[in-house]
């Protein structure tokens, strides 16, 4: 691909990006379909190259004794709407929608937590940027999606380093925007996800300044409507189809390879990037119990954002989990994989 034409490219996931960050965004149910056989149907939420395509190519689709019926967003935030409307029985989210939807009184229940590493999560400066540490961005502009995990990993990142958001001029941008800004040196940095992250540094256009690793808590949630928990058989086809997607996850971090392959072809990701993006952040998440530590961290996090008024009062996170698929998963302060290279 030449180089020239990499920001274009950058612009063809936004459905698949906007899944990360939890920003605003319309819900987009074309070309939902369904899969399996039975008189239950469970209806689940997804996000374009999300729990359906990797539950596919993992085989983990076969041999289902009730349907499926798939609803595809470009985001969490809509996708949690339909979850509070019982329009969705269930779907995946990153850290950060939950804490939007329990501030807004939705009708919703974390079920299942990944922890993965936060590398790909990163504050991004352009390459031949003279910024070299955080505590250099004093003053800076950064981009960064507005109660977006991204916005949360740059307040952490920024506390870190001394400072505060108020110590950086922040433009609120949506990823195509931001892009724009960063590309043209509107901005002195982004906040960003992968696989975005992935993208700037394999077209050399950018450089990490800054990662989530050990500043954020890297995990990623399936959110159920408590509608659908409270009828029994419903509440047996969550728990099937989260022992699925716990063995799809495992699958991936055997198959890095096959897994970028299918979600390149599933977003309009080129494969290297696809496949740096797995294995820097996909390919590390390990399904953990929904637990005490991590109702916690996701409580710092709807607490960072109620006092910066982005949420109107206080949360209880607890309020909003249901621990009973947890089984002998292990607590979410487990580390996460690292993939290496054989």
């Amino acid at each position: 691909m030449r180089r020239d034409l990499v920001p274009a490219a950058l612009l063809l996931p936004l459905t698949l990006l906007l899944a990360a960050c939890g920003g605003n965004s319309a819900a987009d149910t074309a070309g939902a379909g369904t899969d399996g056989n039975g008189s239950l149907t469970l209806n689940v939420g997804d996000q374009k190259g999300g729990s359906e395509a990797v539950l596919r190519a993992a085989g983990e689709l076969k041999n289902l004794d009730y349907k499926i019926k798939w609803s595809t967003f470009t985001s969490g935030p809509p996708l949690l709407e339909a979850v509070n409307a019982k329009a969705v029985d269930i779907g995946g989210v990153g850290n950060t929608p939950p804490v939007f939807a329990a501030g807004a009184g939705s009708k919703v229940s974390v079920v299942a937590a990944w922890h993965g590493t936060s590398k790909g999560e990163a504050i991004l400066v352009p390459k031949d940027s003279s910024l070299r540490k955080p505590e250099e961005l004093k003053g800076r502009s950064i981009a960064v999606a507005q109660g977006s995990s991204a916005h949360f990993q740059l307040i952490a990142s920024l506390k870190e380093a001394g400072l505060k958001l108020s110590d950086v001029k922040v433009k609120y941008l949506q990823p195509a925007d931001a892009l724009a800004a960063f590309t043209g040196g509107k901005v002195d940095a982004w906040a960003v996800w992968d696989p975005y992250t992935s993208q700037v540094l394999g077209a050399k256009q950018g450089r990490i300044l800054a990662d989530g690793d050990g500043v954020v808590n890297g995990l990623s949630f399936q959110v159920a409507a408590p509608s659908a928990l409270k009828d029994t058989k419903k509440a047996a086809a969550v728990k099937d189809y989260l022992e699925r997607l716990r063995r799809a996850q495992d699958w991936v971090y055997r198959h890095p390879d096959a897994w970028a392959k299918v979600w390149a072809k599933d977003t309009g990701l080129p494969y290297e990037v696809a496949l740096a993006s797995v294995k820097r952040t996909n390919a590390s998440r390990i399904a953990v119990a929904v637990d005490k530590p991590l109702i916690a961290s996701e409580q710092r996090i709807a607490d960072t954002f109620t006092e910066l008024k982005l949420i109107p009062g206080k949360v209880d996170f607890a309020a909003f989990v249901d621990t009973r698929f947890n089984g002998g998963l292990p607590p979410s302060t487990t580390t996460p994989r690292v993939y290496k290279d054989s």
